[in-house]
């Protein structure tokens, strides 16, 4: 008797997913459609509805604009709630920590053998990505995935990328140019066309995924952070650090009753910005 049952149930859920995907479909595709039609020359990746009625997300790589399809009208610009959030920027955010796994992190120089990961996005001339990675350094608990991301105001930073790239240990050639030592030291130019590729391959892979400005970090594959923020990073890594030592609730318990509290490593308001 169960199984007399059991098929017609299925067909009936099988015949109701089918009408609500061709429904669905068939919502997605009259905003598209819209949109195509008052604008063919704008290349897109997706579109979704916003908070706003009528206002849709148009998105492509990292960048973001909208489309009010009653008038036709294209708006460049932010969102941002009666909060002062600014909802534009958290789903670029969303957007960008969601190409995570599409990061081909083979093509990254890949700097220590920790737990928890960092994929950066770097300039070897931006003042701030030097203090990130002077902080990181002292950090030996992370697996650093290293993308460069040069920008165009600094005029020497794809030469120095190329030297790291070219350099048989790339990981010790990263930490001097991120620790200035290149700036004064003259170094060869490296002209091998692989480190082309990889430099050009760097600064796609950033682009695809949005980022615009550097130092720029994505931790344990879930948490974003822009700028050399510090106790953001330190944050964000407390979080997963402490998850996988579940022992660390025994370990307050014990300090509670009097014993003195280890110094946590790495805590930005023991030291200054650039590590020392």
């Amino acid at each position: 008797m169960r199984k007399k049952h059991f098929f017609p149930c299925m067909a009936m859920i099988g015949i109701g997913l089918s009408l609500l995907f061709v429904t669905a479909g068939l919502c997605a595709e009259a905003y598209e459609e819209a949109f195509k039609k008052a604008y063919p020359q704008i290349p897109f990746d997706s579109m979704r509805p916003t908070p706003v009625k009528g206002l849709y997300e148009v998105s492509k790589g990292g960048d973001i604009i909208y489309f009010f399809e009653e008038k036709g009208l294209l708006f460049v610009g932010e969102i941002i709630d009666g909060r002062g959030r600014n909802l534009t920027e958290d789903r670029k955010s969303e957007m960008l920590v969601a190409n995570v796994r599409k990061i081909p992190l083979d093509k990254a120089i890949r700097i220590g053998n920790g737990k928890q990961t960092v994929i950066e996005f770097t300039d070897p001339d931006c003042p701030y990505c030097r203090r990130a990675a002077s902080y990181l350094e002292s950090r030996k608990d992370l697996t650093r995935y290293v993308f460069f991301f040069p920008l165009p105001s600094h005029r020497d930073a794809e030469n120095k990328i190329r030297y790291v790239f070219c350099s048989s240990d790339r990981a010790k050639a990263y930490e001097e140019a991120m620790k200035g030592r290149l700036d004064t030291q003259k170094y060869t130019v490296c002209k091998k066309q692989e480190a082309t590729d990889l430099l050009n391959a760097h600064k796609q892979i950033g682009g695809q995924i949005g980022v615009n400005g550097t130092p720029m970090f994505i931790i344990n594959g879930k948490d974003l952070v822009i700028g050399a923020n510090f106790p953001a990073i330190e944050a964000a890594l407390k979080v997963d650090d402490e998850k996988a030592r579940p022992s660390d609730k025994q370990k307050d318990a014990t300090q509670q009753k009097g014993d003195t509290p280890d110094k946590k490593a790495g805590e930005p308001e023991k030291k200054t910005p650039d590590g020392t």
